[in-house]
């Protein structure tokens, strides 16, 4: 996977055309959660100081291609103006005379926010001529959105085809830390793993069992596997059809690759029942709902991840929002930072996993912390991302 970055053109004086991930959360018409904008600082700062003129290429929700005023980027342009140290224009659309005015007006030096792309349905149709409306505002197009990459859309794909293009600085590490987990990663390979559901990922199990040692498994896809394996989850969260856990668990046998599972649970009555939440042993579940893992099944798991040099945690343990479900998450979390400490790579999957390891305190310590979800999950499951591709193909070129 060759492509070329920044550091690769002079952007000096030029028009670039940047495609960022700035799909943060609104409340109240502010900025709820900043993790986005705080990622996309490293590239938009290298181009304010190499004097280029950056517009700024975002989606804020799912407008569904209608104008929806409360997912305006009018407020992350604000925001960005005061992360930046400097005003950050914005425009009312991303194409026609409103945004070919606002990027006449830019100055050496000078950004640009565009108005959501997905204000047009052109844009998630990946339509060419939306594509190339598009690029013509730009010189350049720099992809630095990684958490968007698996979209084939107009902005992260379509439009590479007509500009010279090149990754950021955000999107190139993140390729290059998941890069490590798919390709000769330094054993033992360990992958901690939760979620929901064992059908959203058995990609990433599929692909990942040909290169871990060992993974340690919570969340709501931890009760399928028990399932599948004869254990009764009472009303716990689970996959109806059985078949795919199954099939992982046997292929993880055949291939010799501890699929470690819980020994004991925190369960209650109901979700939101938190005062009745008890620690059981397996044979003690009942009618209940298994919310965490248990602490024996997190001390074990935390024994196994202090052992690895590479791992990927990827979705909690539990409903980590809610403290009475919070410490099986909380165990692995900070024996994935005491391993990293002592010399792995850890690598957190978006989502859910990153938000716990903020919330938690372990993210400083992790090796890094993917701003993908859906596209770190296609990652590892070894799929060809429409976005990287794009880049792939525009280096190339060039170099034909």
């Amino acid at each position: 996977m060759s492509f070329r970055t920044l550091r690769d053109v002079e952007v000096r004086g030029k028009r670039v055309v940047v495609r960022e991930d700035l799909n943060v959360p609104l409340k109240d018409d502010a900025i709820a959660d900043d993790t986005r904008i705080v990622a996309a600082l490293e590239t938009l700062r290298w181009l304010r100081g190499h004097s280029a003129r950056t517009i700024v290429l975002s989606h804020l929700g799912r407008p569904d291609g209608k104008v929806v005023p409360r997912l305006s980027l009018r407020p992350v342009a604000a925001e960005l103006g005061r992360r930046l140290g400097g005003d950050v224009a914005f425009a009312a659309d991303c194409i026609g005379p409103v945004a070919e005015a606002a990027v006449a007006q830019l100055r050496d030096g000078q950004t640009l926010v565009l108005e959501n792309v997905r204000f047009h349905p052109e844009e998630e149709e990946n339509d060419p001529g939306f594509a190339r409306s598009l690029a013509s505002l730009g010189d350049f197009y720099v992809n630095d959105a990684f958490g968007t990459a698996h979209r084939a859309h107009a902005s992260t794909e379509g439009i590479a085809h007509d500009l010279p293009a090149v990754a950021g600085f955000l999107m190139e590490a993140e390729l290059s830390a998941l890069a490590k987990l798919t390709r000769d990663p330094v054993q033992p390979f360990v992958c901690a793993i939760g979620g929901a559901k064992v059908k959203d990922k058995v990609g990433v199990f599929v692909n990942l069992l040909e290169r871990v040692a060992a993974f340690c498994i919570g969340g709501g896809m931890a009760n399928t596997f028990l399932a599948a394996g004869g254990i009764d989850v009472g009303t716990s969260l689970r996959d109806d059809d059985l078949a795919p856990a199954r099939d992982i668990l046997a292929r993880a046998k055949a291939k010799n690759v501890p699929l470690h599972l819980p020994t004991d649970a925190v369960v209650s009555t109901s979700f939101d029942a938190d005062d009745a939440a008890e620690t059981v042993t397996l044979d003690k579940i009942g009618g209940r709902m298994i919310l965490d893992i248990g602490p024996e099944t997190a001390a074990a798991y935390a024994d196994v991840l202090r052992g690895a040099k590479t791992i990927v945690f990827n979705g909690p343990m539990g409903v980590y929002e809610k403290p009475a479900y919070q410490n099986g998450t909380r165990v692995v979390g900070f024996a994935i930072a005491e391993a990293t400490k002592n010399g792995a790579t850890s690598v957190v999957g978006g989502g859910d996993a990153a938000a716990a390891a903020h919330e938690f305190g372990f993210a400083d310590a992790m090796t890094h912390i993917s701003t993908g979800g859906g596209a770190t999950l296609e990652f590892l499951e070894g799929r060809t991302l429409p976005g990287i591709a794009a880049l792939v193909s525009s280096a190339q070129s060039v170099r034909a």
